[in-house]
Formats: C-alpha cells, sequence, structure tokens
C-alpha cells in the first residue's frame, strides 16, 4: 500500500467516511449516488421532485401530513453521533434544554431544469479549474465538477450551483442576541445570476459570476441605503467590486476591501463576508481536502419555515430558531475541510463543509477558532422552490457559540411573496453604480 492510500484509509476510518468510487451508471447527472443506503432511511433517487406551478404568493408545503420520525435531543445525541455534525453536537450541549433536531422522513426533492442538467452532462468532460483554483474555465452554466477530484472542485460547485437565472424577493435578517432582544431590518434583493446565461461560448461570461443589488427598506433609520456587488468568476484577473448608496449624502462610493474575513454589514460581528451564502469569494486563503461522502442530518424540505402561517416572533426564539418549525432528513454529503494556510490571515483556522450530494448547496459548515476550537456553525435551510425547479436556501443561520447570539437572513414568512423568478436576465447597465441612485430615486 502506497502512503497516498495509505492516508485516504486513515481519513476515512476517522471521518467515517463513506466509499466514493463509483461506476459513472451509478450516478445522477449532478454526481449523486442513485441508490439507496443500505437501510433505506435514504431512498433510491426517483428524479427528484417535479417542476409544478407556485399556488399563492408562498409554496404549499408538499410534507404537511408527515411527523418527525425522532427527535434528537442533548440527552440521546449520542445514539445519533455517527450522523450528526460537531457544529450541531455542539449547539445540542450548548442549549441542552431548547435546542433539537426534529428528523422525518427523507425525500430526495432536489431537482433541475433539464438544460442545466445537459449542461453539466457537457461540463464533465470539458470544465476546469484555472491553475491558481481562483476560477473555473470551459464551463457552461450548470454544476461544473458532478464527479469532484478535490476540495476546491467541490467548492466550486456551491459557488456555482443553479439557483435561477433572475430572482427578486424582499426579506428580512435579523440579529438575535442571547437575552431574546432583536435587530432586524428588512430589504429588497435582485440577483442576478450571469453564470446561468445561455451561451454556446462557454467562456463568453464576461468573467462575471453574478450581480447583486440590495435596498434597505425597514427601520426608517437605515432605509434608502443600498448596495451593488458584482463578483466574479476569476477573482485573480478582476476581484470583488462593491459599491455603496449613502442616503444620507445621496452618493453611491466604492467599499473597498469586503472580502474573505471582514465583518458583514449589520450582522453584529456574528458574519464574516464570506461566511454570506454559507460560503462565497475567493478561496485562495484555504487548503480544501475532499474528504468523501458522509450520511448527516441536515435540513431538508423545510416548507413549515417559510410558511406565512409562523410569524417570526414565534420563529426567532432566544439562542437559536424555535426547532418546531424545522425540518431534518437523513442525506449524503461530501466533505470538505478547508484549512487555514500558513502565512495567510483569517479569524478562521479551519472550516468542515457539508455539502447536500443531490443539489451542490452546502448544508452546514463547522467553524474553529485560531485556537482550535470550535467557535462558528452556519446552517442553510434548504427546500426545493419548485416552480423553478431547484433547490435553494430558505433562511440561513449564523451561530456564535461564544455568546450565544445568532444571526439569521432570508426570511420571508411575513412578506406577501417568497422569490419571484424569470427567466430574463437584465442587461448588465441594469447594475452599475448609476443604475444603482436611479432605482432609489424612482
Amino acid at each position: 500500500m502506497n502512503m497516498k492510500s495509505l492516508s485516504i484509509l486513515v481519513i476515512s476510518f476517522c471521518f467515517g467516511i463513506i466509499n466514493t468510487s463509483y461506476a459513472a451508471s451509478s450516478l445522477t447527472r449532478v454526481g449523486a449516488e442513485k441508490s439507496a443506503n443500505s437501510n433505506g432511511s435514504i431512498p433510491e433517487w426517483q428524479g427528484g421532485m417535479k417542476q409544478k406551478d407556485k399556488k399563492g404568493t408562498h409554496h404549499e408545503n408538499p410534507y404537511k401530513n408527515e411527523s418527525p420520525l425522532f427527535v434528537i435531543t442533548a440527552k440521546n445525541w449520542k445514539k445519533h453521533k455517527n450522523n450528526l455534525t460537531k457544529g450541531h453536537i455542539a449547539l445540542l450541549k450548548k442549549y441542552p434544554e431548547t435546542f433539537k433536531i426534529p428528523v422525518y422522513t427523507t425525500h430526495r426533492s432536489a431537482s433541475f431544469p433539464e438544460w442545466v442538467l445537459k449542461n453539466t452532462e457537457k461540463n464533465k468532460d470539458s470544465a476546469s479549474l484555472t491553475e491558481d483554483g481562483m476560477g473555473i474555465t470551459d464551463a457552461l452554466g450548470g454544476i461544473p465538477f458532478p464527479q469532484p477530484e478535490s476540495g476546491l472542485e467541490a467548492i466550486w460547485n456551491h459557488l456555482v450551483r443553479w439557483r435561477g437565472m433572475f430572482l427578486e424577493r424582499i426579506t428580512v435578517e435579523a440579529v438575535i442576541f442571547n437575552n431574546g432582544s432583536i435587530n432586524s431590518f428588512k430589504s429588497k434583493q435582485e440577483i442576478s445570476f450571469n453564470f446561468y446565461k445561455p451561451r454556446l461560448d462557454p467562456n463568453a461570461y464576461d468573467n462575471i459570476l453574478f450581480y447583486y443589488s440590495s435596498f434597505i427598506l425597514e427601520p426608517s433609520r437605515l432605509a434608502g441605503g443600498a448596495l451593488l456587488t458584482v463578483d466574479t468568476l476569476n477573482q485573480s484577473k478582476k476581484p470583488r467590486q462593491v459599491w455603496g448608496y449613502d442616503a444620507g449624502s445621496h452618493r453611491v462610493r466604492r467599499i473597498p476591501n469586503v472580502s474573505y474575513d471582514s465583518p458583514a454589514l449589520l450582522a453584529e460581528s456574528i458574519r464574516t463576508t464570506d461566511d454570506t451564502d454559507i460560503f462565497n469569494g475567493a478561496p485562495d486563503r484555504f487548503t480544501w481536502q475532499l474528504m468523501g461522502k458522509k450520511e448527516i442530518y441536515i435540513p431538508y424540505n423545510n416548507y413549515q419555515l417559510t410558511s406565512p402561517a409562523v410569524s417570526y416572533e414565534a420563529l426567532l426564539t432566544p439562542n437559536h430558531m424555535n426547532p418546531d418549525f424545522i425540518r431534518y432528513e437523513l442525506h449524503r454529503v461530501w466533505v470538505v475541510e478547508a484549512t487555514l494556510k500558513e502565512n495567510s490571515r483569517h479569524i478562521y483556522s479551519r472550516r468542515t463543509y457539508y455539502i447536500d450530494e443531490d443539489s451542490w448547496n452546502i448544508a452546514t459548515v463547522d467553524q474553529y477558532n485560531l485556537a482550535g476550537n470550535i467557535w462558528r456553525v452556519s446552517i442553510a435551510y434548504l427546500k426545493n422552490f419548485y416552480e423553478l425547479p431547484g433547490t435553494l436556501t430558505t433562511a440561513d443561520a449564523f451561530h456564535d457559540l461564544r455568546t450565544g447570539n445568532y444571526h439569521v437572513q432570508g426570511l420571508t414568512n411575513e412578506e406577501p411573496h417568497s422569490e419571484i423568478f424569470s427567466d430574463e436576465l437584465p442587461p448588465k447597465e441594469y447594475f452599475t453604480p448609476s443604475a444603482l441612485r436611479q432605482k432609489i430615486h424612482r
């Protein structure tokens, strides 16, 4: 046995990793295993949820008649520890009286439009990382690496995963302090995923990954502020660009250094910039090791979490969201270990990512401080937006285990509608500093 094989064997033993050597015929077109697991608690792949109309202003829950199979608590977690992340175990220990994990029947509901799957099949033979790993080349709008050979390829699958082409939404973000007090604000966002613009030439994306604009609506003391972000496919060629509109001075200004571990705006230092979307931005400060797969309880099919019948007050309980409205299922996830490079700076020394094999969303991440202790836990609450179709996060929660405070993004329960998707992408002139000012003054 050579040293490489021995290293893989040791990693697999320590992490409980599932063998990931599969024949192509046993995989879905995005690289997930078609078969059920050994005891059938993860079912066989049946094609995911089919596209259907969204009736009303919010999604109907297709699993509303189901009840939890069991609930994991601080008293019984050791029985389930092989299927729990270190972060979720830490939350169970931190909040033994209130944090719990309701586990439901697993539904492999993730699905994609046919054209995205066809592009993914083409990417399997053509897509590649740039030499420095800071970008991808020869990839069409789809999953670039359905059979990843490295942690960096897996993390790029998350960065460019299918989330529609253009979406508009009004959401609420909130910081919930350990004493139960809440700071919240409401904003309108517009996101154009340029990577999914249909083109015959896979390199004709103008190096743009997406355009993002956000306009603060509430509270009144912040209303009128706005942000414009242009994220690139290769940040070695051109880094991210960010502009902000200040309502007081009525000026649009370039904002530098909105990346890596700079504190995210209005998040009370609970979330770093690259924590947003569970991970975003340039990956160059970490080494990325693909550890294989595990069977993990992750938030999935969280339709009740976005129900208009659930108020923000009922949901945003101290220390963590109310678990009575949250659904977990057992799914296979890719495990990627990110370790801070020597001579690189970041507040995290290590991060362990758990990526859903069916959708390539990072479902949860454990984040460690410079002393090597688990510090923060980020969780994405997934569901299928079946009008696309596509699996996206309904809300993201960021937990600080040291302070007991947490931050939530993406709430839509009390808003008139959830995300509105369109297959028509606006021109790039729609996302410029001058256009940002014009939108504010309409």
